[in-house]
Parts: structure tokens; sequence; C-alpha cells
């Protein structure tokens, strides 16, 4: 099938529009038309050469749309319906067939490896192989093959081409708070770092009821749309200490505390805000992968302080999304107040948007004319 994809050339690049070819489906192998497709930090980590990606290739792991075509095998899903892209998984491992897929053994050659399991790649340009294979996906694109194990089916009611960011950042946010750490009512969650993630956090709290939700976020614009989104409190890392200004609201620390941003010293400034028993939870990819937090080891054992990494907040995506599109349905979960929708064809400018903080998530939309002649 010939598609046009937003091509990365080279690490640092601009992404190009171009035209590929996009193989038939295999087995297990499902055909997604693009309706939308959100704009992650960790697509851009793996342009700018902080995550391993072949390139040139096509990029994109928060994708939405309609099932055009499948391969042998499938049962999951028909043409005609309605999907969810997210991460992809081998299915067989200990974590997979435990219902942890987030935390799948083949989790990098799965998502980051640019080509099938066998070694071929599903897009080509003249005959030349492209990275793909992203997230089980590469959704910068019109068109895209998925995998059974990464394809979550949807209403056919549901506003489809605003639906990508749950296959990834929304789901990792919120699995946060409802999954990873399972956050009791009425204590104090501490969000460092008010984008996607962060804010779709903030949402999970409100549906878990906690008591507090502070977000630390140094742009004025997203502490006033984390307050508006349920925050009880918001926080400039400017202004004062950041561990005085959390003791001020509650003078005992908080119960929990995520990372969003990847940068070690707003976590290591956050160790000293925690109370007891409190746990905290990584999720910001740091630039430097060297990159590591100074934990104080006589005040995490006096404490208890539980220190966890999570991916994909421990998200099953065949169960969580549902649920979280039924949070939505019943106005409990509005995701859809972090998106702003940009055409496909300004992906770029996108980029830039998305840098100097002008949106929070920018979800690609596709428009008429942009498949290849």
């Amino acid at each position: 099938m010939d598609i046009t994809a937003a091509v990365a050339a080279e690490i640092g690049g601009e992404f190009s529009l171009q035209p590929a070819a996009l193989a038939e489906p295999g087995p297990g192998e499902i055909v997604v038309e693009i309706a939308g497709v959100g704009l992650c930090h960790t697509d851009l980590a793996a342009k700018d050469g902080h995550l391993p990606f072949p390139l040139p290739g096509v990029l994109g792991h928060e994708g939405s749309g309609v099932v055009v075509a499948v391969g042998a095998g499938i049962t999951k899903v028909a043409a005609g319906d309605k999907v969810v892209l997210s991460f992809n998984s081998c299915g067989r491992c200990r974590e997979c067939l435990d219902g942890e897929p987030a935390y799948c053994h083949d989790f990098m050659s799965h998502n980051f490896g640019g080509a099938r399991p066998d070694g071929t790649s599903t897009l080509h340009q003249q005959g030349v192989a492209l990275g793909s294979e992203f997230f089980g996906q590469s959704s910068f694109a019109t068109h895209a093959i998925a995998h059974e194990r990464n394809v979550v089916k949807v209403a056919d009611d549901a506003p489809v081409e605003l639906l990508g960011p749950l296959g990834c950042g929304v789901q990792t946010g919120a699995g946060a708070v409802l999954n990873s750490m399972d956050c009791l009512p009425g204590r104090t969650l501490l969000v460092l770092g008010g984008g996607s993630v962060g804010l779709s956090a903030v949402l999970a709290g409100v549906v878990r009821e906690l008591q507090r939700i502070i977000v630390i976020e140094p742009h004025a614009d997203r502490r006033d749309l984390a307050l508006s989104l349920g925050a009880t409190h918001v926080i400039d890392p400017g202004a004062e200490p950041l561990a005085e200004q959390v003791r001020a609201i509650v003078p005992d620390g908080a119960d929990y505390a995520i990372d969003t941003t990847g940068i070690p010293d707003v976590l290591n400034q956050a160790l000293q805000a925690l109370g007891h028993r409190s746990k905290v939870g990584i999720i910001g990819v740091p630039s430097d992968p060297e990159a590591a937090m100074a934990l104080p080891l006589i005040q995490a054992q006096v404490l208890g302080v539980r220190v966890m990494g999570i991916v994909e907040g421990d998200s099953d995506p065949d169960v969580f999304i549902p649920e979280l599109l039924e949070l939505h349905r019943t106005g409990r979960f509005p995701f859809d107040k972090l998106i702003k929708t940009m055409p496909f064809s300004q992906i770029n400018e996108a980029v830039a948007a998305q840098h100097q903080g002008a949106a929070v998530k920018i979800v690609l939309v596709h428009e008429r004319g942009e498949e290849p002649a």
C-alpha cells in the first residue's frame, strides 16, 4: 500500500512528509488508517538520538484510527472497527502472562527494534527498508501496521481521532495513580511536571478522591490548567525551595510523588518533601542516560520511602483503556481538555509548539490530500 509518512531521516533533523510503501499485513498484523496520532516526548527523544531506533525511520506511537485490513489469525478486530494503538509486547514471557505487559521481557525489541521479529521492515522507500514498528505501530503516517496485542477496540461512536494519547501518555500518568501506586483516597499526591503525563495523573487523582493534589510546574498557564482540572495547589519551583513550599501546604509531607520531568535535581528536591510510608514513582526519561537520583538512605529507611520505576502506568491496555474511556464517558476523566489538534502536515510546527509550551498534548489529525498521488 502506498502511504504518506513523516520520515525522520537523521538524528536531530526535522520530520519530512514523504511517500512510502507499507507492507501487506502478515499473520497477527493489522492495517489501521490513522485518524489522529499524539505527539509524545518519547517520539522526539528517539528522533534526537536519546533512545535507540534506526533512522531513517518512521516514529509515532499514540495512533488511533480505523482497521482497513487484517492478517491471518486475527480474531480481536475486523475491518471497519475503531481502535486505539498502544505499546507492543510478546505475550509469552512471565510478565505478559501475569497481565503486566508494560514489563515484557522483550519490551525493547518489540517497541524500539525498528523491524519485525524476523528482521523485516513494514515500511520501504524505493525498495530500501525504513526503521519501522516503533512501539509496534510507527503511526506518524496515514496508515500503520499494528498487532493484535497492541490494538484496543473502541465504541463506534468514540471520537477516534482524539484517543491516541490513551495508548501511552495518558494511560501512563493515570495508571501511575490508579495502578502503580494505587493511591488511597484522602491522601496527598505531589506531581512533578504539568505536561500531559502529569496532568493525566491529576485527573486520576480526582477520580481517586485524593485530599491534596500538588503540581510543581514552572509555566503559569500550565499551573492554571492544573487547577482547572482538579489540582488543589500549584507551585512555581523557582519561587522558593520546593520542599519548603510543599511542607507549607502539608507539614507532614506528601504520601505520593510522581516525577514526569526526568530532571534529577527536581526529584532530589522532592525527596525532602515526603512523608512516612510515601511512594515515589519515576516516569520521566532523563536526557542523560547516566542520570541518577540521590536517595538519602537513612531518611528513606526511617520514613519507609518506596521508590518504583513506572512504565506505561503498569497498564494492560486491553483492560485499562476501556476503563479510562468509561470514566470519560461519565465526565469523570476529561482528558480531552489536555489536547490541541493540528494538521498532520504541520508536524514540525507542532514539535515547536510543544517545545515552547504552547500546548500540553498535540494530536496530529489527518486531512484530505495527504495520500500520495
